[in-house]
């Protein structure tokens, strides 16, 4: 039996990982952080069927000590401090966690002389201010955040330990992935649950950065299937996985509104621009300057061909399918109190 180990286990797309490769018969390692409260929801109807260890990105003796123990055949690092608008108030622990943990774990790989399979969570928040359209593995990178050059330097570090020490270490440079087990926080969930909340009288309108923001948006449950295929190949290589179509924040809004029996209508620019609801009047999206980034990236869309032709991959959830998905998730959990 294939033994795996998932740092970021607990988060949406570890989750989503953890339950492909039990499918697939692995046993299944995690590493979790120490807290005074339980963190395990996105896996709980399988935790019964994992193995978890105390650890940290930030502490090389627990990593050592894991992989010791463990002697997995695949480790796929999705851990970090993974919200880019968060990462210019914690700046320096984002950089701790999402650069070097990724180090951290590559040494600890060579030091304790592991054979192991490598895969690290790359981000489209490389390309930050896009130097070509669409984006693939060999445009350049220019990060527009904390989080995007703490990236930046995971995804190097993975390069330089395959080349310098031979190791089967690959990136998956993801876009955007979403899903009904998105965090609060993230855009995606914050509007998808915003139109369930405001359907039913539960939230007066929804407060909202940059519109005109354009993100590549693909299905975390197919995306984590992409991170698999990557290690079941012959040679360690990086990867552009997106569904090479581009949608607005605004579109996010009208089509997560729709789902819920709303049509919207836009009228001012700006940050005075408002989302109203065409039937009754009423203004339900506005917009608020704290929630812009003091960089912005105004534009991702991935070029995913190269995994496309190797890995035979390819996204089969649509933009307005996912948004629906997410939106019947939000309204069910509402209703329900959750």
């Amino acid at each position: 039996m294939k033994k795996t180990l998932i740092t970021g286990i607990t988060g949406q797309d570890g989750s989503y990982l953890a339950e492909l490769l039990l499918e697939k018969g692995y046993q299944v390692h995690g590493i979790v952080r120490r807290s005074s409260s339980f963190n395990t929801k996105r896996v709980d109807h399988i935790f019964d069927r994992l193995h978890m260890h105390y650890g940290d990105l930030i502490d090389s003796s627990s990593l050592n000590r894991i992989l010791e123990s463990v002697g997995p055949d695949e480790i796929y690092n999705l851990g970090a401090q993974s919200h880019v608008h968060i990462s210019f108030q914690i700046p320096e622990y984002t950089g701790e966690t999402t650069a070097i943990g990724t180090l951290r774990l590559l040494d600890a790989i060579k030091d304790v002389g592991l054979k192991t399979r490598f895969y690290q969570a790359s981000s489209s928040e490389l390309f930050g201010k896009v130097a070509e359209v669409p984006q693939k593995e060999t445009t350049p990178f220019y990060p527009r955040s904390p989080y995007g050059v703490a990236k930046l330097y995971a995804y190097w570090i993975t390069v330089n330990y395959r080349e310098a020490y031979n190791l089967y270490a690959c990136n998956g440079i993801l876009f955007n992935h979403e899903s009904p087990r998105r965090g609060e926080t993230f855009i995606s969930k914050k509007v998808t649950r915003a139109a369930a909340r405001i359907k039913l009288g539960k939230q007066e309108k929804l407060l909202i950065g940059n519109l005109n923001a354009k993100r590549d948006w693909g299905y975390a449950k197919e995306y984590v299937y992409a991170m698999w295929l990557m290690l079941q190949q012959d040679r360690p290589d990086d990867y552009v996985i997106g569904t090479n179509e581009t949608h607005t924040v605004r579109e996010l809004c009208e089509h997560a509104f729709h789902h819920v029996g709303i049509e919207l209508r836009w009228e001012g620019e700006g940050t005075d621009e408002k989302g109203i609801d065409r039937k009754t009047g009423k203004v339900l999206v506005a917009v608020d300057p704290k929630y812009f980034r003091p960089a912005e990236v105004d534009l991702l869309i991935g070029d995913g061909s190269k995994a496309f032709r190797q890995l035979k991959w390819k996204p089969q959830t649509t933009f307005a399918e996912l948004v629906k998905l997410m939106v019947a998730y939000d309204l069910e959990n509402e209703a329900r109190g959750l």
